[in-house]
């Protein structure tokens, strides 16, 4: 069976429930017609029967009207939309008057039916409404009597009104379907749109999107979504592209300088000071690449979110303390005052590696850019519910409207550009991502020729 397109399988599933619902308001109307007619016999026979009740007399066991002479002249004899039909039985059932409208026929008992309960029955091929009720004398049966009145109109009413609702329901369905499909088509436009768009859109041409409905349904958030989708492959390409270019540039550079070292190393033969300066620059250089690669890996690793986080509780001075141990030699080769200011133990809820990695790239480029003499200053503090580790440096500095770079991938200060200071800009990236992923604000201020100052904030450890 071929799959219904999604316009008619909107219109279909529309169709289903409307018609469910039409059918149960056609049954309700039915029902209560045939319950108002009805109604309006069964009130027409209980009020004859209580009018011959009142006319009934029983003499010697015998079962007589009142006024003989009135039964026979009422309009029993004369012409009526809806007669009434009488007939009283005795003990035994037989016949003991009747109405003259019955002429040659009679109203049949039935055992089945209680006293004042009617039901339907049939006089000479006709339809009618019966009602039987016992006579009772000194509290014991003496006869019945039997009331009825013609339900033919009832009848052809209902039978009319059957019709109409049969032939009318599936035309009704027809119509609810076409509507319903033309409905549908103008409702999934939006869809039509998306899917033209989504159909225009390579790797080459994210920049186009999809115009928003005017009005804020669901089509409307899904619209959204899809743009906002858009923006977020379109940035994360940029970004890959931006990445490998930076990346090729910055690996292409080491690798240029050790090879022309090496060619200029073998054009002729060269006494062994000469040989072991050149072989030892070449060296510094590989170690650059070395670190340079694993810096670019870790960004990676910490890009695809593959680095499982082993959160504990790390006391913040013992990884600053280490740190500078481990950069000692820099600090009394260049004369840097060191100090800290820690009056206590401070604890916080972080991974202990990544949080070394971050403590590691900020001091050591606080030593990197400060000059013979400097300083660097670092101070925790604690308040109701942040603990700060401020680092500050009299370095370089950075230029006011360079600061707000400083975070992004391969990007280098023009003071450190002209610096002899050796860098590839992906140090503070990675700071950055991995204060992301342990929920530590940073902020970093600086001033050209002054220093500068970086700022953690960590949740406080309860």
């Amino acid at each position: 069976m071929q799959q219904l397109s999604f316009k008619n399988r909107i219109a279909f599933n529309y169709l289903i429930s409307t018609a469910l619902m039409v059918l149960f308001v056609f049954v309700i109307i039915y029902f209560i017609v045939s319950y108002s007619v009805y109604s309006e016999i069964d009130s027409d026979i209980n009020a004859e029967a209580q009018n011959y009740l009142k006319e009934i007399e029983i003499k010697n066991n015998s079962i007589s009207m009142i006024d003989a002479e009135e039964w026979k002249e009422k309009e029993h004899n004369t012409l009526s939309v809806n007669p009434v039909f009488v007939e009283i039985l005795s003990k035994k059932k037989e016949i003991l008057d009747k109405s003259p409208n019955l002429k040659n026929s009679t109203l049949q008992f039935n055992a089945d039916h209680e006293n004042f309960k009617n039901y339907d029955a049939i006089l000479a091929g006709k339809s009618i409404r019966q009602r039987q009720f016992s006579i009772l004398h000194k509290n014991r049966t003496a006869g019945y009597i039997l009331i009825a009145m013609s339900s033919e109109d009832a009848n052809l009413v209902l039978r009319n009104l059957n019709q109409v609702l049969w032939i009318s329901y599936p035309i009704i369905l027809v119509l609810l379907f076409c509507f319903a499909r033309f409905v549908a088509g103008r409702s999934i436009i939006p869809i039509k749109n998306i899917t033209h768009t989504a159909s225009v859109i390579t790797k080459e041409n994210l920049s186009t999107r999809i115009n928003l409905p005017h009005n804020k349904d669901e089509l409307y958030v899904l619209v959204k979504t899809i743009n906002d989708l858009l923006d977020r492959l379109e940035n994360a390409i940029e970004r890959e592209k931006q990445f490998t270019s930076d990346a090729s540039h910055e690996l292409r550079t080491p690798l240029t300088v050790i090879k022309g070292t090496l060619e200029v190393l073998i054009r002729k033969p060269r006494d062994h000071a000469e040989y072991e300066e050149k072989i030892n620059y070449c060296i510094t250089e590989v170690d650059r690449l070395d670190h340079l690669v694993d810096q670019l890996l870790l960004l990676a690793r910490f890009e695809n979110q593959q680095q499982m986080l082993k959160m504990e509780n790390v006391c913040l001075n013992a990884i600053i303390l280490d740190t500078l141990s481990r950069h000692s030699h820099v600090i009394q080769f260049k004369n840097i005052q060191v100090s800290t200011d820690f009056n206590t133990h401070y604890y916080v809820n972080s991974d202990f590696y990544l949080l070394s990695i971050i403590v590691e790239n900020l001091i050591s480029n606080g030593l990197k850019y400060t000059d013979n003499n400097g300083f660097l200053k670092i101070g925790i503090t604690q308040t109701h519910d942040r603990i700060e580790c401020a680092i500050a440096d009299s370095g370089i500095g950075i230029p006011k409207e360079e600061v707000a770079r400083v975070f992004d991938q391969f990007y280098r200060s023009r003071t450190n550009q002209v610096s002899e200071t050796k860098g590839n800009g992906l140090g503070l990236s990675i700071v950055k991502r991995l204060c992301l992923l342990l929920n530590i604000d940073i902020e970093l201020s600086s001033q050209q020729h002054v220093g500068t100052t970086v700022i953690c904030s960590f949740p406080k450890v309860n």
